[in-house]
């Protein structure tokens, strides 16, 4: 991969794994030093590790992205330590599969859900995908925002879904989450426009990542994934990748307030 982000400074979130790890690394090969932030984990430090062995400077910055106050503090100390933030990538997310309520008349079977559909959506459960994939995407929007206006120029990506587009059953609050990220892209690109800043969402289809690998280790569910898909196969998530360094560097600079989706075809249909 060429150097296109050679002297860049990001923040990835969700780094830790699945999209977020991938997107930190491809963005250390493109030549850009990153702030990987999550919950803690070996798993931050490791990617961290490789990112370093690309010969970049990596921050590890354990962060709940649900609270401001920790997003707040993982822009000053990427600011203080590595020099600035030129990319942020809000990829941390949570997903849950569950009923809205419980199904009185009849239990959905494979291959239509994988899930239990005798329970009913939690408080719990609901704060956790609106504050992580809503609130998360928001505060960190609104946390790097005023550094990038100063300089006049940044790029924001927001990590967002096929399910902002298509309804899929037992996920109600998670694909009402990503529409509601695509319309805050839309906004806020309009905002900042003005001041060199581009805001936009990238939408993964079907990849077997660490969220989704339950899913795609049954057989039954993984075929039924792979034949909704027009091109037939999972996301690959070195493309993913790819896609994102493109965003992130002068290349598409006249690209803002935009969702643009990988996803093997999917949303076409």
């Amino acid at each position: 991969m060429s150097m296109k982000l050679s002297g860049k400074v990001a923040i990835v979130t969700g780094a830790s794994r699945g999209i977020g790890r991938e997107i930190a690394l491809a963005y250390a090969a493109a030549g850009a030093d990153v702030a990987v932030a999550a919950r803690p984990s070996d798993a931050l430090d490791s990617v961290a590790e490789q990112i370093r062995a690309a010969g970049r400077r990596a921050l590890v910055v354990p962060t709940d992205v649900s609270v401001s106050a920790q997003v707040d503090a993982l822009v000053e100390q990427t600011i203080s330590e590595l020099g600035g933030v030129h990319v942020l990538v809000n990829n941390a997310g949570a997903f849950k599969e569950v009923a809205t309520v419980p199904f009185p008349d009849r239990v959905l079977k494979p291959p239509a859900v994988m899930r239990d559909t005798t329970e009913r959506m939690t408080d719990e459960e609901f704060r956790q995908v609106i504050d992580t994939n809503i609130g998360g995407v928001f505060f960190g929007c609104r946390a790097v925002a005023p550094h990038m206006m100063e300089r006049g120029y940044g790029k924001i990506i927001n990590i967002s879904s096929i399910a902002a587009s298509m309804a899929f059953k037992m996920e109600a609050v998670y694909g009402a989450s990503k529409a509601a990220v695509n319309m805050l892209t839309r906004t806020l690109a309009l905002e900042w426009a003005a001041y060199g800043v581009r805001v936009n969402a990238l939408a993964p289809g079907d990849y077997n990542t660490a969220m989704t690998a339950e899913a795609w280790s049954d057989p039954v569910r993984r075929q039924v994934y792979l034949d909704s898909i027009p091109l037939g196969t999972e996301g690959d998530m070195v493309g993913l990748g790819a896609l994102a360094v493109f965003l992130a560097s002068t290349d598409s600079d006249y690209i803002t307030g935009q969702t643009i989706y990988i996803d093997g075809g999917l949303t076409a249909q």
